[in-house]
């Protein structure tokens, strides 16, 4: 009888295992390590299986067709999955499908090419950006002002920058570090290079860099920035023809009339604000609200909007999260303010009461963009010479999932519009 038992036991497990025909990766607060999970979605991806990003189901879950394989791999990378049989997943499609609940099915069907725009020098800060892939062990390329002007961005389909001084002011370091050996080496190596490109000058470089990033977007690339790297890069636009450089960072002086005669229509997310001409002030212009705001601490926060996700999929999946506050965390350019935000961009994430938009998205050409503020979401004021943030310690990072929802965005197959 006993082993009558155990036979049907056997029995049914193996025919649950063959009917199990899906896997699903929860993305809510039951998910172990929600910052691999996006690597193994990506992973998936190369594999030529195609995912179902479950917009608004348990925290933004993915789904794909079982294997073994890929089965495994979960186990190996520490991502919490379920097994799950064809009614199942059926059943979960049904109930997204429901136009009565803010749910969608998103596929993901190529993995996108990545680059990732840094210096090749090493500088006394990390990148968030470059730690989040790492960790989630999605490959990216390195780029820097030599592969942009030579044509080489049209090869990927996500670009990042990094935190970056599109304006050629070295980021506005010279007051504090101008006698630091790795800030000395890296106006030696900027200037070098510009002139090894055919520039005069470093802010000429950044100028044509910035045009050729503008040309991939129009283009149809997808573009994420933090930090300094977004504001700098519409500063730098919008003095197109204006020096703002004062002497120790070009030779010469600045147009003492710059603010006057700034183009916006140059830029992709602002307008109105003014330049910051001092060298001696570690900002580039009036953007940023780091040394404005009147936030502490322990009261910094900021809440992702919630979108419908059947008529509104872009900004849906790029707010995909497993909570809606998120910590605030600072950097050379913390948030932005919402006084010179365009009115046609459109705000995913906000601190409200101090009137700043933290994070931003909009379209250019047949592209898009999405700026992001601060400099690590789990390091909150991270200063020059800090170590770089141990992703070990936050798996489950609701600010790093803001990044990695940018990299899987490209993936997503484009959605007939609904009438």
């Amino acid at each position: 009888m006993k082993k009558q038992l155990l036979l049907l036991f056997l029995l049914s497990v193996i025919t649950l295992r063959l009917s199990a025909a899906f896997i699903l990766i929860p993305m809510d607060k039951t998910q172990k390590n929600h910052l691999k999970a996006y690597g193994i979605a990506y992973w998936v991806l190369q594999q030529d299986v195609e995912v179902s990003w479950l917009l608004n189901y348990r925290g933004g879950s993915f789904m794909f067709k079982h294997h073994p394989v890929l089965e495994s791999e979960c186990v190996v990378r520490g991502v919490s999955f379920q097994v799950i049989a064809d009614v199942q997943a059926d059943a979960i499609l049904q109930e997204i499908a429901d136009p009565q609940v803010n749910m969608d099915e998103m596929r993901l069907q190529k993995a996108p090419r990545i680059a990732v725009y840094t210096p090749k020098n090493k500088l006394p800060w990390d990148d968030a950006v470059t730690l989040a892939l790492t960790y989630a062990e999605i490959p990216y390329d390195v780029v820097y002002d030599e592969e942009v002007i030579s044509g080489t961005l049209p090869l990927y389909d996500w670009l990042h920058l990094h935190h970056e001084d599109f304006t050629g002011q070295y980021g506005k370091f010279w007051a504090a570090f101008r006698n630091a050996p790795w800030y000395q080496e890296d106006v030696t190596l900027s200037e070098n290079n510009a002139h090894k490109l055919g520039f005069e000058k470093v802010s000429q470089l950044k100028l044509a860099v910035a045009e050729k990033i503008r040309e991939f977007t129009a283009g149809g690339g997808y573009l994420f920035a933090m930090c300094s790297a977004p504001d700098s890069y519409d500063v730098a636009l919008a003095a197109e023809s204006i020096d703002i450089c004062d002497v120790m960072f070009d030779g010469d002086g600045t147009d003492a009339n710059a603010n006057e005669h700034l183009n916006f229509h140059n830029c992709f997310a602002f307008t109105g604000f003014s330049v910051v001409m001092n060298p001696y002030e570690y900002e580039i212009s009036n953007i940023d609200v780091t040394t404005t705001r009147k936030v502490s601490m322990t009261n910094d926060f900021f809440t992702l909007f919630d979108f419908s996700a059947k008529w509104d999929p872009v900004p849906t999946m790029l707010t995909q999260d497993h909570e809606q506050v998120i910590k605030g965390f600072m950097g050379q350019t913390t948030a932005f303010n919402k006084n010179f935000v365009k009115p046609e961009v459109l705000i995913l994430g906000e601190n409200k009461a101090a009137n700043e938009a933290r994070y931003i998205h909009g379209n250019y050409g047949k592209g898009t963009w999405t700026f992001y503020g601060g400099h690590d979401p789990e390091d909150y004021q991270h200063l020059v010479g800090d170590p770089p943030t141990d992703l070990n310690l936050y798996p489950n990072s609701p600010g790093y999932r803001l990044i990695l929802n940018n990299v899987l965005f490209p993936a997503a197959k484009k959605k007939k519009q609904k009438t």
